[in-house]
């Protein structure tokens, strides 16, 4: 299996094979093709604390901030971040089917207009301090809120009904 990219730092050297999986080889020289990266704090601190964990489970790389690696070391994981990441900010809300649950709620969000099946109020879920949530359809899903306090009159009324 050939590799295309090799990109080393102090701790780990990074390289993306043939068939486009990330092999993580560490300062003792053991390699872990299927690497795959993994954000501690994916809303509130994207860019730090990102774990490589192996096709097994195991962590088997720490990246404090991904401004403390050389930029081809942070293309290569961005990349992979956002190849693997599917999160649509909800951005209004135009309509639901009913106020009780499971119902459909009609959305825009930064990646066009979609409908999705609420189960429960229990799937909206608060993050942070600063009015952000995620909403979780019934596919598994994540819609985030950036502020739900910023959203249109309209958006707000319904968000408030299920709060």
């Amino acid at each position: 299996m050939s590799t295309l990219k090799t990109v080393t730092t102090t701790r780990f050297a990074l390289e993306r094979n043939a068939f486009g999986k990330l092999i993580l080889t560490d300062a003792a020289g053991e390699r872990f093709e299927g690497v795959v990266p993994v954000r501690a704090f994916p809303i509130q601190s994207p860019e730090d604390g990102i774990a490589l964990v192996s096709t097994d489970g195991h962590e088997v790389g720490w990246v404090d901030g991904l401004e403390e690696l050389p930029g081809p070391v942070q293309d290569l994981i961005r990349q992979e971040l956002t190849s693997r990441e599917f999160m649509p900010v909800l951005e209004r809300i135009v309509d639901v089917s009913s106020f009780s649950t499971p119902c459909t709620w009609t959305v825009v969000t930064d990646r066009g207009e979609t409908d999705f099946v609420l189960r429960g109020d229990e799937d909206i879920r608060r993050i942070g301090k600063a009015g952000s949530l995620m909403i979780a359809d019934t596919h598994g899903i994540q819609y985030f809120v950036r502020d739900q306090y910023a959203l249109d009159a309209h958006s707000k009324k319904i968000l408030d009904r299920f709060m």
